[in-house]
């Protein structure tokens, strides 16, 4: 597919947990149908552990790359949170407690009945120049600093916290999806077929992913992807047309041979 005038962006998951397998991530898909649904095009993910020099160094990266960057991990009360301070580090700022999430932090506190502690209040240092992301979850709040995103690594506070996000954000033409589902036809089969379609419309993205190759029913979905609806449209009643005889041959071999388009 051609490149679009779209806003674009990157992910940064940070966390020694993610990478050691401990924890498996579900922010990256949270992350990318958020974009998805603004218009935002998603280009890179990268993973770093808790290392200041390897979130220093990536942040960098990607922020000089993109749009914008989303950031989630390491901004807790514990030792190794220690990304509020990476970031200070990268973009030449101070950091200190940010008068209103630690007032946010104190209410949380007296709401609950808790000691805010030393730890605690850990989560109130803020880069300086930063502003605010509410944290309508557990309160403590995340930050935006220039064109970076930095929020919590627990997969529902990070949703929530996209709510405040989205505002701040440009947006430009959502990106449509069809999909094509091929039951007892292997990928191979409608290879041709789908590699007719993607020579011909260059403003398309067609994908060709298998399921299904242990036991029982197996087969490929076909996905085409693109911002005109009435080139996906044409593109997918072509690939309809071209795939009768891949379905017609198919039958040959298993009966239940069949196209069908789904929701996806």
């Amino acid at each position: 597919m051609t490149s679009s005038p779209n806003p674009t962006a990157a992910i940064m998951i940070i966390g020694d947990e993610i990478l050691s397998g401990r924890t498996l991530d579900s922010n990256v898909n949270t992350i990318a149908k958020f974009l998805a649904a603004l218009g935002i095009d998603l280009n890179e993910v990268r993973m770093v552990r808790d290392v200041e020099t390897q979130i220093v160094s990536a942040v960098l990266a990607l922020s000089e790359a993109y749009d914008y960057v989303f950031s989630t991990g390491g901004i807790g009360p514990t030792h190794d949170d220690i990304t509020a301070d990476a970031m200070a580090v990268a973009f030449g700022a101070g950091i200190s407690e940010h008068p209103d999430a630690l007032r946010i932090l104190q209410e949380r506190a007296d709401k609950m009945g808790w000691e805010l502690n030393t730890n605690s209040r850990r989560m109130a240092r803020i880069p300086e120049g930063a502003d605010l992301i509410k944290n309508p979850v557990s309160a403590a709040p995340g930050f935006q600093i220039r064109n970076v995103f930095v929020m919590a690594g627990v997969p529902k506070i990070m949703e929530g916290m996209l709510s405040d996000v989205a505002p701040r954000l440009k947006t430009g033409r959502k990106v449509l999806s069809r999909t094509l589902k091929l039951s007892y036809v292997g990928e191979s089969w409608a290879a041709d077929a789908l590699r007719d379609i993607d020579k011909r419309y260059d403003d398309l993205s067609l994908g060709s992913y298998p399921f299904g190759l242990a036991q029982g029913e197996f087969g490929t979905q076909l996905v085409i992807r693109g911002q005109d609806a009435h080139s996906l449209d044409a593109a997918v009643s072509e690939l309809k047309a071209a795939l009768e005889p891949v379905i017609a041959e198919g039958k040959k071999r298993n009966p239940e041979a069949r196209l069908e388009e789904i929701t996806a």
